[in-house]
């Protein structure tokens, strides 16, 4: 059993980060993200800095194409570029699995907008060409941390929060006032199938949005799923179960990613073992199956309880190994 993050961290201290997150998870760190830094340090701008032959700066609304890479895209190259120098120093001999983390096609088709203040989503052509893109920038990535981190097993992260909304036709329009047509399920399964393509190791996506479509990700090829576990259903349940038996590993965020008390760790993952229990899963296979992270990323959250949390999650899995039943 063990315990991982979602990726944020408050502050704008790369080194100190970096720190944090190794010592907390030493079985299985993560390449922070520290949005508090302004754009380009953002989950979007980030992603987008990863883009090969396709750029973008900041507008008053939010993030639009460019002709050619401008400031924004430098800086978010260059805060990368920050951060990677500082977990190559914290996990020199590291041996182990190590997750980084990039937006998904479908939010950041949801996200970025055409030069006429549209959402690219409203383009098929242009969602093809950003999820290519998008392939070629995280080959070049994931050849750069293998090199920076030899012994790491690289997890790939998929921030999709808005594919709920991209699959239910919920993405508004620039006006506000109508949405987006949902996009076919097909066309996304294959995207995403051929973007996890790109990586020979386990892949996650992640989305904190209510309704996760656990089926149409296992279809793709997802390796696990990271998830709000307060915002699951019984309407899942058989999704769910279907995941788990394929091999798929569930990320269960289990405590809130914002300042709270938090209970007792044991007690943070007690809707786990009750859903074991309702899917009729071997207790055995707990430690297998499910990873323990926080609900959503912690940007929001004080630099006392974003250590705190990431403790209590270690904590939290051990006491789940000990006691799966």
């Amino acid at each position: 059993m063990t315990a991982t993050g979602v990726g944020s961290m408050p502050g704008g201290d790369a080194r100190e980060a970096v720190k944090t997150v190794t010592g907390s998870f030493e079985d299985f760190p993560y390449l922070p993200e520290l949005p508090a830094r302004g754009p380009g340090a953002d989950m979007i701008g980030r992603s987008l800095g990863l883009l090969v032959d396709l750029y973008a700066h900041v507008e008053p609304s939010g993030w639009r194409i460019s002709d050619r890479p401008g400031r924004d895209t430098r800086r978010a190259r260059s805060w990368l570029g920050e951060d990677l120098d500082a977990l190559e120093e914290y996990t020199q001999g590291y041996q182990g699995r190590l997750k980084i983390q990039a937006v998904g096609p479908w939010t950041l088709a949801a996200a970025l907008e055409l030069r006429s203040g549209e959402a690219l989503l409203s383009d098929a052509g242009a969602c093809r060409d950003l999820a290519g893109s998008l392939a070629d920038g995280l080959r070049e990535h994931l050849a750069d941390v293998r090199k920076r981190v030899p012994g790491a097993s690289v997890v790939l992260q998929f921030d999709e929060p808005s594919l709920t909304a991209v699959l239910s036709g919920r993405v508004r329009t620039a006006s506000g006032y109508r949405t987006y047509r949902a996009v076919d399920r097909q066309v996304v399964e294959a995207s995403l199938r051929d973007l996890f393509a790109v990586h020979d190791g386990e892949v996650v996506v992640h989305t904190c949005a209510p309704d996760v479509p656990f089926a149409l990700l296992r279809r793709a090829g997802a390796s696990a799923v990271s998830f709000d576990f307060s915002l699951l259903t019984e309407r899942d349940d058989d999704a769910l179960g279907e995941a788990v038996e394929s091999g798929m590993r569930l990320f269960a965020g289990v405590v809130p990613g914002t300042d709270v008390a938090l209970s007792d760790p044991a007690g943070s993952v007690m809707g786990v073992r009750k859903l074991w229990r309702r899917l009729g899963l071997a207790p055995g296979t707990l430690a297998e199956s499910v990873v323990v992270t926080p609900s959503c990323g912690l940007a929001g959250a004080s630099p006392a309880y974003a250590r705190a949390v990431q403790a209590h999650c270690v904590r939290a899995a051990r006491s789940l190994a000990d006691n799966p039943e």
